[in-house]
């Protein structure tokens, strides 16, 4: 069986038969991937000719992850990242899917670009590659971006975001809001009030005073979600909050969920797993926006994705070239690579402590991502007749993170040099094995 793209015929891939591995990590069972969907799951699948057996003793299965909050950087920032690096970095992590963000150069804010950049990742076939839209034109925040034409383009655009900078103006998001509601579209707010956070470089509190270094207060996270949630339940459109890291923020969240409000948040892996003491070190690798918080921070933003106020864990994958980091601290760039980490750090900061199952972790990174992006296709169940992307996932091994081993082009991994759980057996997309134990899978 063969089927064509535009290249001409494509040979179909073999059947992939995994055995005994626990879906969801609970009972063990079989399952089988054919013509690229899973065609079973249960007990003693008989392999068909030609499949490629897979024994995943041990090993959890699960739908392949989405991150709503990826940085490719292409076009305009290949030094750091393409498409290409980007998404075999993604297909390490089990990731099949990956959204976009549009601070790109030029910016994703035309139909044009977005198309391009969904065609890159389309030539790259590691993983989907979702284009993300800029709310306004050149992120610069005076003017909306050609949000219906990036909607109605061949890339399908539901979601837009102007992340790396807020969308500052009251009267601009309301307008934003009102106009993606007629698509079904969502406005992904980078929550920031550039006024309150000039010149910060790390969060505001005890460790920032002792260092002397400029403080990025909590209250400049938590006012622009007061204000977003109260614009998107006067407007009755859908807000979704870029990487939420404070304790504030939570109860903010939790409380405009409580009375209907259409709103979603995200938190990083590194914001569950690492706090503004690691800031002591001067080391650029922890510089990263919105900064990393207090323990008190941490230990809520852990708690609200437990409880469902945060509805989904993403990586905000921002890889930079070494001369960007390599810095002084207040001439280093902010951001963090987490593409390939960011199971790992669920695992050990939510799994092993008991507050999320192997279930949840399906919710959190795969299923409810695709539905805050409209991903038809991504984070359907484990069951016959949803489409082939699975992830075989062993959680048994140890390994020290060594970032120059990844497949990402960049190197500053907030991770780096830490001991984490679990290691990628398969990921598996439309059928295609991408990832095979660890390593991508040539040819």
């Amino acid at each position: 069986m063969t089927t064509t793209d535009t290249h001409g015929p494509v040979a179909a891939p073999a059947p992939v038969l995994i055995r005994g591995g626990r879906p969801y990590g609970e009972e063990i069972a079989d399952v089988l991937i054919s013509g690229g969907r899973i065609d079973a799951v249960g007990t003693d699948i008989a392999s068909p000719p030609g499949a490629e057996i897979v024994e995943a003793e041990g090993c959890v299965v699960l739908p392949g992850l989405v991150d709503l909050h990826t940085h490719l950087r292409e076009p305009g920032g290949e030094d750091a990242e393409t498409v290409e690096t980007g998404t075999r970095a993604a297909a390490r992590g089990g990731f099949t899917a990956v959204h976009a963000m549009a601070n790109t150069t030029p910016v994703a804010d035309t139909a044009g670009v977005v198309e391009q950049v969904a065609r890159s990742g389309e030539a790259a076939g590691w993983a989907v590659v979702r284009p993300i839209g800029a709310v306004t034109v050149g992120l610069e925040g005076e003017r909306l971006a050609e949000l219906d034409a990036m909607a109605r383009s061949r890339a399908k655009v539901r979601v837009f975001s102007d992340d790396g900078k807020c969308v500052h103006d009251p009267v601009l998001m309301r307008r934003a809001l009102e106009y993606v509601k007629t698509f079904d579209g969502v406005i992904a707010q980078h929550a920031q009030d550039p006024r309150l956070t000039e010149g910060a470089q790390m969060h505001e509190g005890i460790v920032s005073a002792e260092l002397g270094l400029t403080g990025w207060p909590a209250v400049a996270e938590e006012s622009i979600i007061a204000r977003d949630v109260l614009l998107a339940h006067h407007v009755g459109s859908r807000l979704h909050v870029c990487h939420l890291s404070t304790a504030g923020s939570v109860d903010i969240v939790r409380w405009a969920k409580q009375r209907g409000i259409a709103v979603t948040a995200e938190v990083t892996p590194h914001h569950l797993l690492l706090t503004d003491e690691s800031v002591r070190g001067f080391d650029s690798r922890y510089k990263v926006n919105p900064p990393l918080r207090t323990a008190a921070d941490v230990e809520a933003v852990r708690t609200g994705l437990a409880d469902g106020t945060i509805d989904i864990v993403a990586t905000d994958h921002a890889p930079h070239p070494r001369d960007a980091k390599d810095r002084e601290w207040d001439q280093s760039a902010m951001g963090m690579t987490g593409l390939e980490t960011a199971l790992a750090v669920v695992q050990r900061t939510m799994v092993e402590t008991g507050s999320l199952t192997w279930r949840d972790v399906a919710r959190v990174l795969s299923e409810t991502p695709a539905l805050i992006g409209r991903d038809e296709d991504q984070g359907r169940p484990l069951a016959a007749g949803s489409p082939g992307h699975v992830l075989v996932w062993d959680p048994r091994p140890l390994s020290i993170v060594d970032p120059t081993e990844h497949a990402s082009r960049s190197v500053n991994s907030p991770v780096a040099g830490l001991e984490l759980p679990g290691r990628n057996r398969l990921t598996v997309l439309g059928g295609r094995i991408t990832v095979r134990d660890g390593a991508i899978a040539e040819g």
